[in-house]
């Protein structure tokens, strides 16, 4: 009898010591609640990058101090005729605002966006971001001519 309790101890304690040790490894997270993530990333259509000319054929563009008056009018019209399906003037719609771009983009990039959407999309960072940004609608190529883009540029510059 003194055999069966000595062996019945011996199984009891090292069951205790093989199950009982504590030097379980902690997973990230595991059993603790972590803080989310603070960092707030900039939404590609509020960032600023005025060094980035796109992709596409638009390489430099100077800008006149004034504004060509009859050259905003007519990229006014062109721009109420070809894009404010998607784009509101002052606001996000299905795309981007246009208000106030120029603070945000350089002309090249903005000129490389209404000529080469697909181009820039699939090659330019920020373009990929806005597309992301607007849940994957991505901007219709409207076949504009290089002169009526221009036109809608300089109507872009009339918007405060």
């Amino acid at each position: 009898m003194r055999k069966s309790l000595k062996f019945l101890t011996l199984i009891v304690a090292a069951t205790i010591l093989s199950c009982g040790g504590n030097d379980k490894k902690e997973e990230p997270g595991y059993g603790k609640k972590t803080p989310a993530k603070t960092e707030k990333k900039t939404p590609a259509s509020k960032r600023i990058e005025l060094t980035n000319k796109g992709v596409g054929s638009i390489k430099s563009i100077t800008l006149a101090a004034e504004i060509d008056q009859d050259m905003a009018t007519h990229g006014k019209e062109v721009y109420d005729k070809m894009c404010t399906a998607c784009h509101k003037v002052d606001k996000k719609f299905i795309g981007p605002a246009p208000t106030g771009i120029l603070k945000r983009r350089s002309p090249e990039w903005v000129m490389n966006m209404i000529l080469n959407p697909e181009g820039m999309v699939k090659e330019d960072p920020l373009a990929k971001d806005l597309l992301m940004e607007f849940n994957g609608a991505p901007m219709a190529n409207q076949g504009l001519s290089e002169e009526d883009a221009r036109a809608v540029l300089e109507y872009f510059r009339t918007l405060k």
